[in-house]
């Protein structure tokens, strides 16, 4: 089954996980590429996204499965013409004829940007650095039967606290993405819930690459 690697960035970070699905519906059908149908009752089109993204997240490694209707055009051709039929901030990377198996997928970087409006607190970094570096961090999540304790230090496989400039504190870390996963927003959350001083005034998260159980990039 093909692959498509696509960003979400900008204003379509907004769009939540049925909008994409929908959005890329229907660009295979403005596109002039006919999906093919799953069998039962429900017949529906043959699109599949890897690891659903929380809202106002930006990506720019996410994966979509898919199967056409007769023969395949031209990879090339095929993320152009989407390309051309999809919205601003969403954007077809590249295109595969086939790709891993989705339950490698195993790691992803991430980068959370923490904002402060009267500047970073004084000892922040170092704060920061600390909290994920301990032995047990127990987090809220949400789940099917309502909130659970999760704790998240077994899930963050390396992570890196750097103040960039006056205002702004940025996180990067590699986390488990599935069996278990972790949300990197967990990690704005821990930072608000264990040392409120450091409580940023506005979070950004944006997904950077993904990984398979060997570390290798996934795709």
């Amino acid at each position: 089954m093909p692959r498509l690697l696509f960003e979400k960035t900008g204003e379509a970070v907004w769009l939540s996980h049925l909008d994409m699905m929908r959005l890329f519906q229907r660009a295979f059908k403005r596109a002039g590429l006919p999906l093919t149908h799953t069998q039962g009752y429900n017949p529906r089109p043959s699109v599949s996204i890897a690891l659903p993204l929380s809202v106002g997240v930006e990506s720019v490694c996410e994966l979509l499965d898919f199967d056409l209707e007769g023969e395949i055009p031209d990879l090339a051709e095929i993320r152009t013409r989407l390309n051309d039929a999809l919205v601003a901030g969403v954007r077809v990377l590249d295109c595969y004829e086939t790709g891993k198996k989705i339950k490698e997928l195993a790691f992803l970087d991430c980068g959370v940007t923490l904002e402060y409006d009267a500047g970073v607190p004084a000892g922040a970094e170092e704060a920061i650095s600390g909290l994920f570096a301990g032995e047990s961090l127990l987090v809220e999540k949400k789940s099917k039967n309502g909130p659970v304790e999760q704790d998240i230090i077994p899930m963050i496989r390396c992570c890196l606290v750097t103040k960039d400039d006056a205002n702004t504190v940025r996180i990067l870390a590699r986390v488990c993405c599935q069996n278990p996963s972790l949300n990197p927003m967990q990690l704005a959350a821990a930072i608000d819930r264990y040392i409120p001083e450091c409580r940023p005034d506005h979070v950004t998260c944006r997904r950077m690459e993904i990984y398979d159980t060997k570390e290798n990039v996934f795709r």
